[in-house]
């Protein structure tokens, strides 16, 4: 079983209203939150539009004024005004283009980089007062929070990584509760997938063979974001099961790395063969089965779940080639 794919259920006009709704509210709270529409940003002599620029000037090399622009999506009179205050204050200085004199690259003079950072400073001391008043574990839900967030809002931002790591105690409970949480959400699943993911979280946890068996965490950031395990079936047959991917972290590779890594134990162990159990309507996770050799060998309708599904066996045998 497993869940890679996404989908759509619920449809409900209301429910898109509410979230519509939560979103703007978060919005609205954060703007203030964070300062936005202060004056004096950070209590210095600066918006928050203006210190997000000069961050920019010092974290970039000879940025041009058309660069800043692009990157921030900002009007190109309001950059070229903040760069003139900026001149004024003595904060930059802008050399003209060795081929281009229009084209003038931008630099922080001294007293550009002493206010960065102190801009710097301040900020970080803002922001260590915040996580500072959460204990360890509210601090730990805010970043994963936080994380979450961007990637679902920018999935292409910076070069996400991630890490895959053996289970440890309180994973079982995760992973029943977002696998059974994601398959109602996404396919309108009855609640007997929580009975059966239960089920075989709680039989690896009481039967778990070292050296034979093994569950592995995908993380982003420290944050859970996939999972697999394999399961000794007897008779030198394994089983791949529960493998699935959150929703904010698809299109990295986790899905392919989390099989790879199966397969690799697997064949290490000395196992024969390996199969698994999922259905026609997850297709992410098919290709993924069918690329790393895995093939149907049987199909049968079934009801479990609360609603008709085509469950497909699939297998793969793991001697060395003759």
């Amino acid at each position: 079983m497993n869940l890679l794919d996404g989908g759509n259920f619920s449809g409900a006009s209301s429910r898109m209203s509410s979230a519509i709704s939560q979103f703007r509210r978060f919005s609205r709270f954060f703007t203030q939150f964070v300062g936005a529409l202060d004056p004096h940003f950070a209590g210095m002599e600066m918006t928050i539009a203006e210190a997000r620029l000069l961050y920019e000037i010092a974290n970039r090399t000879r940025p041009l004024a058309a660069d800043l622009q692009l990157a921030l999506k900002m009007d190109a009179g309001f950059v070229s005004r903040v760069l003139r205050r900026f001149e004024t204050r003595g904060w930059i200085a802008r050399q003209r283009g060795e081929q281009d004199a229009r084209r003038r690259p931008i630099t922080l003079t001294v007293a550009g980089q002493a206010a960065f950072a102190e801009l710097d400073q301040r900020q970080n001391k803002v922001v260590e007062g915040i996580l500072q008043r959460l204990s360890l574990p509210e601090r730990n839900q805010l970043v994963s929070a936080l994380t979450i967030t961007q990637s679902l809002l920018d999935p292409g931002a910076g070069e996400r990584g991630f890490t895959l790591r053996s289970v440890r105690a309180g994973d079982m409970g995760l992973i029943a509760a977002r696998q059974s949480i994601l398959y109602r959400e996404t396919y309108g699943w009855s609640e007997q997938i929580e009975v059966v993911i239960g089920q075989v979280t709680t039989d690896f946890l009481r039967d778990f063979k070292p050296g034979r068996e093994q569950c592995w965490i995908a993380e982003v950031e420290g944050m859970m974001a996939g999972s697999v395990m394999l399961t000794d079936e007897g008779d030198n047959v394994c089983r791949l099961r529960l493998l699935y991917v959150e929703p904010f972290a698809q299109g990295l590779g986790i899905g392919h790395a989390l099989v790879a890594t199966c397969l690799e134990f697997a064949r290490a162990a000395g196992y024969r063969e390996i199969v698994l159990w999922t259905h026609t309507i997850l297709e992410t996770a098919r290709r993924i089965y069918a690329s790393h050799g895995f093939t149907i060998s049987e199909t049968a309708m079934h009801d479990t779940f609360g609603t008709p599904l085509m469950g497909e066996t699939w297998r793969l045998s793991l001697a060395p080639p003759v």
